[in-house]
């Protein structure tokens, strides 16, 4: 009986930290998205992370009949993309961004961390009206 408890041990050990990996640093998705930059600001209450809105052009709706902007809140992954971000606000901004399944507290409170800022353009944009 002893001889099966050291290997279960490790098995389990192995299966646990395999899930934790998958569950908060498996990159689901990555992409870029563009809008402009609703707000970015430093928060937290034991770590202190970088956050976001970006709102998009165009609307969605999660209810028929319903009007709602797209909104795409994201957590920065450093400080040299906070550095670009503070100074962009209201600015139309392109973001490259990292999805995980689940956020980290020293990671940011969002799945999705911006890892880079592709563009930011100073021309105001404006949405289409509706026909």
């Amino acid at each position: 009986m002893k001889k099966f408890i050291g290997p279960v041990a490790v098995v389990l050990v192995v299966l646990l930290a395999g899930l934790f990996w998958w569950r908060y640093y498996f990159v689901f998705s990555e992409g870029i998205k563009a809008g402009n930059l609703n707000y970015f600001e430093k928060k937290g209450f034991l770590f202190k992370t970088w956050e976001g809105r970006l709102v998009q052009d165009g609307f969605q709706s999660p209810n028929p009949g319903a009007l709602q902007s797209n909104e795409f809140r994201f957590s920065a992954s450093g400080d040299s993309v906070a550095l670009i971000l503070e100074r962009a606000g209201g600015k139309f901004v392109e973001l490259r961004y990292k999805e995980y399944l689940n956020p980290i507290p020293w990671r940011g409170a969002s799945e999705y961390v911006v890892t880079d800022v592709v563009e930011v353009d100073n021309a105001n944009r404006s949405v289409l009206p509706i026909q």
